[in-house]
């Protein structure tokens, strides 16, 4: 086989085979295929589109080009869920110590934040001494011990992905469904979970701004899923303002903190129930997703929630104490208010404005070797239907810095505060099963 009859096959808008994908993967990932050509068919790919035999297969073959993780010795259904990314999105956090005291494994692999949203990662670095590197042989004894481990993926998992997501990066093809459902799927199928939950994020804070794309994805993941015969359901989910009520690493591990101690804003504790409701029926701890409702909500009333998060806390090497005093985690210097110029109701919010504030505050990448500053972000004071008075704090800053004025701007440009509350919006828009 030549590359370039590849690339021209897929620019004419023909179908590759198994075969054909399966040895571009191996030869790229061995260095014989040059990064000029496959950022010539991953522009291909863009432009035309994979069928959903095509799309699956360059998924498997991404999975194959490095190590896959064989659970099989740790007893139960595991279950992982995975998150397309937003702003304030830290439901990973709350939800896999509420599913794993409830008996379901979850062996989580999560990422880093880059650009406007952040990395579960990142949040959970804002730890003292939390460790997210672990040794497979740790990773399986973690799970197996304490039902739960959230960590970042070994440079042996999707060796491909990783270079191929490199060159999207800087190549304009990052928003092509077939390449993003690859990337996800090659890295989530080597962790070697039974069963899946997708949560895809849809709105102006999200990679996906309609409902279509978000379907179309939800999709391309479940049917991915199917085929590998990994379980699997997916939400299509709301970003059409942040989740909860803080952006920022330490902030969001204290928002979660507070969620495991049955407080905490209303939104991030509606979805982290519904996503454990759907994990605990994949998990075969539950008939009924109602039935699964119940026991998570039981679980963060009585503690057990909270104290299955201080086991993961200790199993990782972070300082446990964080849960009982939150002002253990990093704090920023300066605390500066972000006021409405005028009165009126909270009727849109540009997400992704505040996800860049948040960054550019320090607290997120705009590229991936950037040094995070742990401590920063926002505070919302406001969401969508919110009243507002002329000087009321719209969002507070939390900043080691006061030379912050351009992002003040920022945020007060990303609030459009009119005149009527507008519809308020649905949590979850759509269920996708297989």
């Amino acid at each position: 086989m030549r590359m370039v009859d590849l690339i021209t096959k897929k620019r004419d808008r023909g179908e590759l085979t198994n075969e054909e994908l399966t040895w571009m993967i191996e030869q790229y990932t061995a260095g014989t295929i040059p990064d000029y050509q496959m950022s010539a068919f991953l522009m291909a790919v863009y432009f035309n589109g994979m069928t959903d035999a095509e799309r699956n297969h360059f998924a498997f073959a991404m999975l194959h080009s490095g190590d896959v993780l064989d659970l099989s010795e740790i007893p139960g259904i595991k279950v992982d869920k995975h998150s397309t990314g937003g702003v304030g999105d830290k439901i990973s956090i709350p939800l896999a110590p509420l599913v794993a005291c409830l008996g379901v494994p979850v062996p989580m692999i999560s990422g880093r934040g880059l650009g406007h949203t952040g990395g579960t990662l990142d949040k959970l670095e804002s730890i003292p001494g939390f460790n997210v590197t672990e040794t497979e042989a740790a990773f399986k004894k973690q799970v197996q011990t304490i039902h739960e481990a959230i960590v970042s993926a070994s440079r042996e998992v999707a060796p491909a992905d990783r270079r191929i997501y490199a060159l999207r990066d800087v190549t304009g093809t990052v928003e092509s469904i077939p390449l993003i459902a690859g990337s996800i799927m090659s890295k989530k199928l080597a962790s070697g979970t039974n069963a899946l939950v997708f949560d895809v994020k849809v709105g102006n804070g999200a990679f996906m701004r309609t409902i279509e794309d978000a379907r179309a994805l939800a999709k391309a993941l479940v049917s991915i899923s199917q085929t590998a015969g990994v379980k699997s359901v997916a939400l299509l989910t709301d970003m059409n303002q942040p989740l909860g009520v803080t952006i920022g690493n330490s902030l969001e591990i204290a928002e979660s903190i507070a969620v495991l101690k049955n407080r905490g804003p209303r939104d991030v504790h509606d979805l982290t129930v519904a996503l454990a409701a759907q994990m605990l029926v994949l998990g075969g701890k539950a008939p009924s997703l109602e039935i699964a409702s119940g026991l998570a909500e039981d679980a963060l009333r009585d503690g057990r929630a909270l104290a299955a998060f201080k086991q993961l806390i200790q199993a990782q090497g972070g300082d446990p104490a964080v849960v009982d005093d939150p002002r253990k985690l990093p704090q920023a210097k300066y605390r500066i208010p972000v006021t409405a110029d005028h009165s009126g109701v909270v009727d849109q919010i540009d997400t992704n404005a505040l996800g860049l504030a948040a960054m550019q505050l320090g607290g997120g990448r705009a590229k991936k070797d950037d040094v995070l500053d742990l401590a920063v972000g926002l505070i919302l004071h406001k969401k969508l239907g919110t009243p507002v008075s002329k000087g009321d704090t719209l969002v507070m800053l939390h900043t080691d810095t006061k030379d912050v004025a351009d992002i003040v701007g920022l945020v007060q440009k990303a609030y459009h505060i009119g005149s009527s509350a507008p519809k308020k919006p649905r949590l979850i828009h759509e269920i996708i099963r297989p």
